[in-house]
C-alpha cells in the first residue's frame, strides 16, 4: 500500500467567529461536495465523511452524502469517518456503502467505530450501558455481511438473520477500517480480527501514542496476521497555508469556534487559547497546522514514530470559509503528498506512481 494523503470532515455547523452566522445546511453540504471534487483533482487518495446527529452536524447519513460526491470526482476513496456502528444496523449500513461502492467504479470504504458523540443512542433506541457490546457484535455482522449472502446469524443484541438476501452485491470486498481514540480494548479488537487501524489523535504529543501502534501490531501477530500487511492510518486535525503564521491566523479562529460549539458533550464546550493552539501546531504537537514545508516535516516526523501508511487530515474544523479550505486542499495535494509519497518511498524501498 504506497503512502496515501487525505481529508475527513464532520460537516460541522459552527458560527463565523467574525460574523456571528452560522452557514446553512445546504451550503455546507455543496461545500464539502466542492471539496471532494479539489482533492480529487489535485491527486488526494481519500475524502472521508463523519457522522454526527445533531443540528451543529448536517452529516447524518454520510453514505449519501459519499454518494454526492462520487458524482463529481473519479479517482479518490470515500469513506466514512466514522460510521457509528454501535447505533446503526450492520446490513443497512452494508446495503449503503455497496450501493455507493456500485455507484463510485469501486471507491468506497467504511471507517467504523462506536463514536463519541451519544445523540444516536437514544435517538435509534439502544442503550449506552451496552455501549461496548453493541460495537463488537455489529463489526462481527458487517464482516460477515462481506464475505456471505445469503447469510444465517445469531447474536444477542439485534434479531437473527435466517437464509437472508442482503443486496446489492458490490464487485469486490469493501474495506472495513476500525477507528480507535486510544482506547486499548479498542486496538486489540481491530488487531484480532486483521482489520486496518484508524488512530485519531487529536490532542497532545502524538508520539505518546506509539504504544497503541505497537500493541496493535503485537496482538495482529499473535493471531496469526502478517502487521506488514494492516495499515494504520493516523488522523488529526489541520490546516495549510502559504506561510505557517497566515494557516494559525486563518484556522485559530474557527477551530477555537468549533471547540466551543460543537463539542461531543454538547454545551461542554471550551476555549483553546492561541498559545496551545501553536504548540500543538509544532512539530511534535497534534496538530498538521502550517505551510507546505512544515507539514511535509510532521508527516515525515509521524512516520517515524508509527511506519504509517495513511495520514488523514481534519481540515478546517470550525468550518473555516470555502476559499481558504480549497487553498489548503490545493496546498495538500500539489505541494505536500507528491514530496511526502517520495520521501516514504525512499525509506520503504517502494515504487512511487
Amino acid at each position: 500500500m504506497p503512502f496515501e494523503l487525505g481529508i475527513y470532515h464532520f460537516g460541522e455547523i459552527t458560527e463565523d467567529p467574525h460574523t456571528g452566522e452560522p452557514p446553512t445546511h445546504r451550503g455546507r453540504l455543496r461545500d464539502l461536495v466542492e471539496q471532494a471534487r479539489l482533492a480529487d483533482q489535485v491527486g488526494l487518495d481519500l475524502f472521508a465523511a463523519g457522522e454526527h446527529h445533531r443540528t451543529d452536524f448536517v452529516i447524518s447519513a454520510p453514505a449519501v452524502v459519499l454518494a454526492a460526491m462520487a458524482e463529481r470526482t473519479e479517482n479518490i476513496r470515500l469513506s466514512s469517518a466514522v460510521t457509528v456502528l454501535s447505533s446503526d444496523d450492520p446490513v443497512r449500513v452494508f446495503q449503503q456503502f455497496a450501493t455507493l461502492d456500485l455507484l463510485s467504479g469501486g471507491r468506497a470504504e467504511i471507517i467504523a467505530g462506536r463514536g463519541s458523540y451519544i445523540e444516536s443512542f437514544p435517538l435509534f433506541g439502544y442503550d449506552l450501558d451496552q455501549y461496548s457490546e453493541l460495537f463488537a457484535e455489529k463489526l462481527d455482522l458487517l464482516l460477515r455481511l462481506r464475505e456471505e449472502n445469503p447469510i444465517t446469524w445469531s447474536g444477542r443484541l439485534r434479531p437473527p438473520l435466517r437464509d437472508a438476501d442482503v443486496t446489492p452485491r458490490p464487485e469486490r470486498v469493501i474495506p472495513v477500517w476500525v477507528a480507535v481514540g486510544g482506547t486499548p480494548a479498542s486496538v486489540v479488537r481491530a488487531a484480532q480480527r486483521g482489520l486496518p487501524l484508524a488512530l485519531g489523535i487529536i490532542g497532545g504529543g502524538y508520539a505518546r501514542f506509539a504504544p497503541f501502534v505497537e500493541l496493535y501490531r503485537e496482538r495482529a501477530a499473535a493471531a496469526g496476521y502478517d502487521p506488514s500487511a494492516l495499515p494504520v492510518s493516523i488522523n488529526s486535525p489541520g490546516f495549510l497555508a502559504p506561510t505557517s503564521q497566515q494557516a494559525l491566523d486563518i484556522s485559530y479562529p474557527y477551530f477555537d469556534a468549533g471547540m466551543t460549539q460543537n463539542f461531543h458533550r454538547r454545551g461542554h464546550g471550551f476555549h483553546t487559547p492561541p498559545e496551545a493552539y501553536a504548540a500543538q501546531s509544532s512539530l511534535d504537537g497534534a496538530y498538521l497546522n502550517g505551510s507546505p514545508q512544515q507539514v511535509v516535516d510532521k508527516i515525515l516526523a509521524e512516520h517515524e514514530v508509527f511506519g504509517h501508511r495513511r495520514q488523514v487530515i481534519q481540515m478546517g474544523f470550525g468550518d473555516v470559509p470555502q476559499k481558504e479550505m480549497l487553498r489548503s486542499i490545493e496546498l495538500l495535494g500539489t505541494e505536500v503528498a507528491p514530496v511526502v509519497r517520495k520521501e516514504i518511498a525512499a525509506r520503504t524501498g517502494e515504487q512511487t506512481a
